[in-house]
Parts: structure tokens; sequence; C-alpha cells
């Protein structure tokens, strides 16, 4: 069994997809059809932009999602269609890209969902007053201790449950901060602050859950032709309507990676493939279950070589 996963925010490199799209007509329509559901020219931002500018929440989000669709389309012009697959999943923003990638949202829908999303949670919180950490070397359950004791009556969350060693808190500035002194007090090995410009999957994000529950409403959602995977529950979904729901605690939950993943290999799953930009999910799934085999399929080489082992078997 297989499993195709998809990248959240923090994936995106200039330049991504463009060597994919000059070699398939199908992956450069794609970025045709975002640029148009956007009325913007985001591919030439995502081939030949700016970084920073790349990696503004309402750029990254869709930007991303246009990537991995790429990938799925290049995969079926290979003749490698999803329904080969057992499951979908992705981490945040990827949940979108898993989605479309399944038919349950189309390219517009799931682009311009993706800029709203992306400008609800930036508007939500002031710039400065919010703050991400990745506390490394310490499981679910100790960040879970460390983020209710950093809280002292402010909103310090765990965001992330990325594998057995990387858990990642969101909430105020200052909880946040908190959290990285008591987590090295607790026996972390190291504790970051994230370069994002907002604290994602923390109660924080209400005003911005609040904002996508108008906008999910108002999308077409079709049930996806594999079940999702998904993030707050960390198990699999098909119902539209269920799907509507979790996109919208998405917002404000944890996104629950390494309980995902070892729900599809509890399933029978042994092999998944990253789709889209860069690598950070195989090594995820490489810490949370190594019998899993992983392989990102990025350029035109993976994509032929994926498709020949696919087909194969």
């Amino acid at each position: 069994m297989r499993a195709f996963v998809f990248p959240g925010q923090g994936a995106q490199t200039v330049g991504m997809g463009k060597a994919l799209a000059d070699a398939y007509p199908a992956a450069k329509a794609i970025f045709e059809e975002v640029d148009d559901a956007l009325d913007q020219d985001l591919s030439g931002l995502i081939w030949e932009g700016d970084i920073a500018d790349l990696t503004l929440t309402s750029n990254a989000q869709p930007a991303l999602m246009a990537t991995s669709l790429a990938v799925i389309h290049a995969l079926k012009a290979e003749g490698v269609e999803v329904s080969a697959t057992s499951y979908v999943a992705g981490h945040s923003l990827g949940e979108y890209s898993a989605l479309a990638a399944a038919g349950a949202l189309s390219v517009v829908d799931a682009a311009r969902l993706l800029r709203a999303r992306g400008a609800a949670m930036q508007d939500a919180v002031p710039v400065g007053v919010g703050a991400m950490a990745a506390l490394l070397g310490l499981d679910f359950d100790a960040v879970k201790e460390v983020a209710a004791e950093a809280a002292q009556g402010e909103v310090c969350d765990v965001a992330n449950d990325n594998d057995p060693s990387q858990v990642v808190v969101s909430g105020d500035k200052a909880a946040v901060e908190r959290a990285i002194e008591i987590a090295k007090e607790k026996g972390a090995k190291r504790g970051l602050l994230l370069p994002v410009s907002a604290p994602f999957h923390c109660s924080l994000m209400a005003p911005a859950a609040r904002a996508m529950t108008r906008h999910l409403d108002a999308a077409d959602i079709a049930a996806p032709v594999v079940p999702l995977v998904a993030n707050v529950i960390a198990a699999p979904v098909t119902d539209p309507a269920e799907i509507r729901k979790l996109l919208v605690d998405q917002i404000t939950g944890s996104v629950r990676w390494r309980e995902s993943v070892a729900y599809m290999a509890a399933q029978g799953v042994t092999e998944m493939y990253e789709i889209g930009a860069g690598k950070a999910l195989s090594g995820m799934v490489k810490r949370i279950d190594r019998s899993v085999a992983t392989q990102a399929v990025i350029t035109q080489d993976d994509v032929i070589a994926v498709a020949a082992a696919i087909n194969q078997g």
C-alpha cells in the first residue's frame, strides 16, 4: 500500500516546479490555472521572484499547492492516478493540496481558499504579537506539559506534533519564549523560534477560523477518490461535510502528523511519496516509522522513476 503526502509552509523555494512545467504541458497548465484564479502572475513570483515575497503566507500557500498539483499532473501524464494510492494526507496547508489531488477541490477553489486562508491567518494576530517554536528532543506529552507551564495566562498551544523528536508550540510571543527555556530545563536538545509571520495552529487563530468558515461554506467540496487522513483527527475522512468542518478546525487545532503517519503505517502503508517541494515530510516519516519507504517527487527524473515503480507494481 502507498500514500501521497503533501508538504506545508516552509518548503517553498524560488524556481520550484519550473523544470516540471517546461517538461509537461499538464503541469504548466496548473500554474496558469492558479494564476488566472488569483488574477496574479504567481508563477512568475515562484520561478523568478524574491524569496521574501514568495514566503509571504498569502503567496506561499497557493504557490506550494500549485507546485504539488503540477507534480500530480506530471504523474498522470506518466500514467499514475491518485487512485493508485490508499490515502492522501497533507501537512497543514498541504491538506488542501491533498484534497485537490484527490478530486475533492478544484484547483481554482483550492487556490482561492488558500489565498483567503493565508490572508485570514496573517490578519488574525498583529505582527510581532505571536510566535512559534520547534522544541527538539522532547515527545508530545512532555511538550504538552511544557506548553501548559509556559502559558501563565497567555496562549501557548501544541501546534504541530511532527515526529517523536520534533514538536512545535505556538501562541503569544512571551509564552512561546518561556516554553523554549522550560523545555531546555526539561532536557530538550534545542528550542528555536521559527521564522513565521503569525502563530499558526493555536487558539489565537480563532478569527481566521471564523473567516474560513464563511469561505469554506461557499466552496464546492466533493468526496475524495481516496480517503484523506486529516490533520486534526489523524484518521481517514471522505464525507464532504466533515472535511469542511475539519478544515476549519485545523486553523486553531494541532497538526497531528506523527499520529497520521502512524495510522497509515498501521493500515499497511509501506510507501509514502512526498509530492511537490522539499523533503521535510520524508524526514519526519523516517523518524516516525523506519519501515516505511519514502520518496520525494520533485523533478522530472523523480516523476519518471516513481511512475515506473508504481506502474510495474
